[in-house]
């Protein structure tokens, strides 16, 4: 077999395919292997580049391939695409994978250790437990509006409504039973929320850049840290608005003939992190519209004539581009005006 220089690897739950090129850029390499077969496999060749598309498990096979020495690469599989000929099928994904490793203009994914897989984790589970008492507490409104029992927007206020549903002698003991069960349910998730919460805020003390970023107006610890853990290598990104824009913070562009038009976000990037930074941005809007201390001025401005969430937008796009700054230079975040940085506190 002529020397391999270069693999792609198409990897699913238990089928890999893996198409490999020789330094002619000539195939050499066709094998589909099971899950117990790859690291076997790849045991007996010398260190070369391996390529895949960052899915589901590519992390984990990128800290096995990488520990018995191969250089691993991880692209996004939208990258990889416009490199398959003719029909889907696994070897062509695969053969796909090994042609756009090797262009100039490739992104690459960093691959994440383990520890920051389970840092993700938690991040991940702690936003579908948020989810699940969303649910619950609109599903006790819900069903209490049946029976005429009303109560303010807020979480704060769900216990009054669920002490005003035990008290009305109306309602049906079969309703009754079933908004106990919702209560315990409430309750239940409550406390896990509370739990990841300490855990979380757990990791923003004991990382130094999360505790830089907390202090960035409208970030907060829990954006910070989400900040931390997400974003593995700042220096992936080119500039601010690259950052910005694998948030998807940023407008989509579709001009022709000399004419720019400008869209509404693209919205392709982290949903999570970006709801944290326009959920901080509508928070800091709302407090400078009650009187509190401006920021910046040109906020102020865009505030008066733009509607709220067009300028929180903005200003969740101004808000990646200084983290972004933070984490590639490791400075600290200095208040328009001030001469100092913002110290940080452990």
């Amino acid at each position: 077999m002529d020397k391999l220089i270069r693999i792609g690897m198409d990897t699913s739950k238990s089928v890999f395919q893996l198409h490999g090129v020789n330094e002619a850029e000539q195939p050499v390499l066709r094998k589909k292997l099971r899950r117990n077969q790859v690291l076997a496999f790849f045991a007996g060749l010398s260190p070369l580049r391996v390529g895949m598309e960052a899915c589901g498990a590519a992390h984990y096979w990128a800290r096995e391939l990488r520990a018995l020495g191969h250089h691993v690469l991880l692209m996004p599989a939208q990258h990889v695409k416009p490199y398959v000929q003719r029909s889907k099928s696994d070897a062509a994904d695969a053969d796909a994978i090994c042609e756009a490793m090797i262009r100039p203009r490739m992104r690459f994914v960093a691959a994440k250790s383990a520890e920051q897989q389970a840092a993700q984790m938690l991040a991940k589970l702690r936003a579908q437990f948020i989810g699940r008492r969303t649910q619950l507490a609109n599903s006790i409104r819900g069903f209490a509006a049946e029976f005429g029992l009303t109560a303010p927007k807020g979480l704060s206020r769900l216990g009054d409504l669920l002490a005003d549903i035990r008290a009305d002698a109306t309602i049906p003991d079969t309703a009754r039973d079933m908004f106990e069960t919702l209560a315990r349910d409430y309750a239940h998730i409550s406390a896990e929320v509370a739990v990841l919460d300490k855990k979380l805020f757990a990791l923003h003390r004991h990382n130094e850049v999360s505790r830089r970023l907390a202090v960035i107006p409208a970030v907060g610890p829990v954006g910070a840290t989400l900040l931390a853990i997400k974003v593995t290598d700042a220096h992936g990104f080119k500039s601010g608005r690259d950052f910005a824009a694998w948030l998807g913070l940023t407008p989509k562009n579709h001009s022709t003939a000399g004419k720019n038009r400008l869209g509404v976000i693209t919205r392709a990037g982290d949903d999570m992190l970006r709801s944290v930074l326009v959920a901080g941005a509508t928070a800091l809007i709302q407090h400078m519209r009650r009187g509190s201390k401006r920021v910046w001025p040109w906020l102020a401005a865009l505030t008066a004539r733009k509607p709220a969430k067009l300028a929180a937008v903005a200003l969740a796009n101004k808000l990646a581009r200084i983290a972004w700054k933070l984490m590639v230079t490791g400075e600290h975040y200095r208040p328009l005006g001030a001469t100092n940085p913002v110290s940080v506190q452990p």
